[in-house]
């Protein structure tokens, strides 16, 4: 899509466009949006993701002229700097959803910026916004008390101390991604409980420091968990399933690749629970060394499972996901097996082939 259609589009719907998606429109400029701002005040939802030829300008534009805007999604716009959210916070009151993923020249003193005047964000997605500490999430915490989802995937100078004053802040938060924040402990998931009792997702992924003793004091706090991705928190047992199946009847999906302490002990409590019965949609085990067909007898339970990762489960067997499929025909299994290994050629000459090489 080049700037000039956006510029007749513009001219053409006026006042009435309330809602344009340009994604990925990577010949979108400046200039286009600028006439596009001008001409489309009533705009509520403007989705400018992979736009990566905008910069500040544009939000410059967006501030003066769409004062009703909601929605901005400015995902991998990577000219975008702190002055573009100062624009936003003074020109763009009402937004209530805004995602700067992977915008990463924003720092502390542009979130500042940005929650003074839009108090009234409800999302606010930050993904791979390096350069955020935990100074910027106390400024978050200050202003933003109607936040309901966030999102900080590899923001991984982010400790403890921001994720506890965001909990402090942000009683309404129902949706929180941590994923890759590789420094959190114990005390975030803490704080998530005795401050969120709202959390329906909680995404943690490398998050290798947690273990079952935070896991225990979120379920039993945060009753609406709905999913979670645990992937390579190496430290958790089948105790935070004992915890997650006994507190959290809502629980749809759950991601424990790489968690490799997980036997089939945790999944029989997981399968025989209300979730388990009633709930579970997706199930990740991928790269969990212990499970073996047990677990996949106890997840017979599970008639809702639609899908079952199982990459790399050493002790699971075809026949294993044979004998499951027969009383769930619907779920989809992800499974590998890797090529029998040859036999030693007559001689002993012959180069021995691992399990994972496939002979050509």
């Amino acid at each position: 899509l080049k700037g000039r259609v956006v510029e007749n589009i513009s001219k053409r719907c006026g006042g009435f466009l309330r809602k344009l998606s340009l994604r990925g429109c990577i010949g979108v400029g400046d200039s286009s949006l600028k006439t596009f701002a001008q001409n489309c005040r009533n705009i509520e939802h403007l989705n400018l993701n992979g736009c990566t030829k905008i910069t500040d300008s544009t939000c410059y534009s967006l501030s003066r002229f769409c004062s009703k805007l909601k929605h901005l999604d400015l995902t991998s716009c990577v000219s975008i700097t702190n002055s573009s959210l100062k624009g936003i916070s003074e020109g763009c009151r009402n937004l209530e959803y805004l995602n700067l993923s992977w915008c990463d020249q924003i720092t502390k003193d542009g979130i500042e910026a940005l929650v003074r005047g839009c108090r009234g964000l409800k999302a606010l997605l930050l993904r791979g916004c390096t350069q955020l500490e935990d100074e910027a999430l106390k400024h978050i915490q200050n202003y933003c008390h109607e936040l309901v989802s966030l999102n900080f995937q590899s923001c991984s100078r982010i400790t403890d101390e921001g994720v506890v004053q965001i909990c402090r802040g942000c009683h309404r938060l129902q949706a929180l991604c941590l994923s890759g924040c590789s420094n959190l402990t114990d005390a975030s998931l803490t704080a998530l409980a005795l401050n969120c009792p709202r959390l329906q997702i909680l995404e943690a992924a490398r998050c290798s420091h947690l273990t079952d003793a935070g896991f225990t004091l979120l379920a039993r706090n945060c009753h609406d968990l709905e999913k979670m991705d645990l992937e390579e928190c190496i430290l958790i047992t089948d105790s935070t399933l004992v915890q997650l199946s006994v507190h959290c009847p809502k629980l749809q999906a759950l991601s424990l690749s790489h968690c490799e302490l997980i036997t089939d002990d945790g999944i029989l409590h997981l399968s025989n629970s209300t979730c388990g019965h009633e709930r579970l949609r997706v199930l990740e085990l991928d790269n969990c060394l212990l499970i073996t067909d047990v677990a996949l007898e106890h997840l017979e339970n599970c008639r809702g499972l639609e899908r079952l990762e199982l990459y790399d489960c050493q002790q699971v067997t075809r026949a294993g996901i044979k004998r499951m499929r027969a009383q769930l025909p619907h779920v989809k299994v992800h499974a590998y097996f890797a090529p029998v290994t040859p036999p030693t050629a007559v001689g002993g000459s012959g180069q021995r082939l691992c399990r994972c090489c496939v002979i050509l």
